[in-house]
């Protein structure tokens, strides 16, 4: 069984793309639609070598156990009015679940239906799931596990991609349950397992650990981090993660009556959202919150107040921004000291800001000496020749370069 917290991010995934901002069919956007996680026929590929007709995961699994996987995708179903009305391509979600190991061929039906004036229609997809688990040396009981989601859909080979399109797999992706293993992360292994994390190939999907523990893994084309959850902010699906919510929710107010009234006739899908979004702004404590937040970086220990900032720099009497200094050519560097800035360069593997080839050979003061949480130091400096600098210095508003980027004077 699938976690719903995990149901709730693939649904994301397998649903981004599916109306773009500003939600209209007739939107530029949504002419270039179904671009995450497309497997398209084979006879496609010879007209575009950038397409997929599959992709493969692996993991490391550590007593496996029964191991499920369940491929989930979107069929393409072309709406079709018999007047002038919009057209559209509306989406089918399909799942299909195999035990491993093996291969398992699927067929998943097409059909046309007629609704009044419009007609639906779907093209059979055929496909394939496989699945094999191998063994790894050592005393840990761990295990690869690889799939591959293969479309093995027969196309007469069109040639452009929209005629393609209803012969694909969109928004693939693998979901794997081992009620009894337990998966370990690629993103961060134990040590023991880095050289086989390591080892693992994964084409046109990652996979992260999801849900509760680590008996579920989700493989989807969009890179995401271990245990990915659903913002509590986010009221519903805007189908456009690239983008911000509160700039898709502003955006999608300021359409006048008649653009509303073309997206809400898109997709019921498009219609849902136009009208949350109008009763999120009835509501100002719902369209506050989608202004931002801060989240500690860990949670808080026993004993500490949940809105507590996860570093307190007073409180720490390790660092001394005001006092600390660092040796640069054999002496040391401090605040007060003067400088000579020579910045890296793109070429030089030291620098990548354009801006910094102007201040080469300036002369600056150091106002603070600062390290950051990976304990790299940076120098904070006033230029001498500006004007401003004593009010840059009160303000905070310092330049920064790292010791190997300056002279002591």
């Amino acid at each position: 069984m699938i976690p719903e917290g995990v149901r709730r991010v693939a649904d994301t995934i397998m649903y981004e793309g599916y109306v773009l901002y500003p939600y209209r069919a007739s939107a530029g956007k949504n002419r270039s639609r179904w671009q995450f996680g497309v497997l398209m026929p084979p006879a496609y590929l010879a007209s575009d070598s950038c397409e997929r007709d599959s992709m493969t995961l692996q993991c490391l699994v550590v007593d496996p156990g029964p191991v499920t996987v369940t491929a989930r995708f979107l069929q393409v179903q072309r709406r079709t009015p018999a007047d002038s009305g919009q057209s559209w391509d509306e989406a089918v979600e399909r799942e299909v679940s195999v035990r491993v190991p093996g291969d398992s061929p699927f067929t998943v039906p097409g059909g046309t239906e007629r609704s009044g004036d419009v007609t639906r229609a779907r093209r059979e997809l055929t496909g394939t799931v496989s699945a094999r688990l191998t063994d790894l040396p050592g005393p840990w009981g761990a295990a690869r596990l690889t799939v591959t989601l293969s479309n093995g859909t027969a196309a007469d080979g069109p040639a452009r991609r929209e005629d393609a399109l209803p012969f694909a797999l969109v928004a693939a992706h693998l979901i794997v349950t081992v009620p009894e293993g337990t998966f370990l992360s690629l993103t961060d292994p134990p040590e023991w397992a880095s050289a086989f994390a390591s080892e693992c190939e994964n084409d046109g999907c990652w996979p992260v650990l999801a849900g509760d523990g680590a008996r579920t893994v989700l493989a989807s084309p969009v890179i995401l981090p271990d245990y990915p959850s659903i913002a509590a902010e986010s009221a519903g699906d805007l189908y456009d993660s690239t983008e911000i919510d509160e700039i898709l929710t502003l955006r999608t107010l300021a359409l006048t009556d008649e653009e509303k009234a073309e997206a809400r006739a898109t997709d019921p899908r498009a219609a849902a959202l136009i009208d949350r979004v109008e009763a999120t702004a009835s509501d100002g404590a719902a369209l506050g919150q989608l202004h931002g937040t801060f989240r500690p970086v860990s949670p808080p220990g026993p004993g500490d107040s949940p809105d507590a900032p996860w570093w307190d720099p007073e409180a720490d009497a390790s660092v001394s921004p005001s006092t600390d200094s660092v040796v640069v050519a054999g002496r040391q560097v401090a605040r007060g000291s003067r400088v000579t800035l020579r910045p890296g360069t793109i070429a030089s593997g030291r620098g990548a800001d354009a801006q910094d080839m102007f201040l080469a050979g300036r002369e600056a003061v150091v106002e603070a000496v600062l390290r950051d949480v990976d304990d790299a130091t940076h120098l904070a400096v006033t230029l001498t020749d500006d004007p401003g600098a004593e009010i840059r210095s009160a303000l905070g508003r310092f330049l920064y370069f790292s010791p190997d980027e300056v002279e002591p004077c």
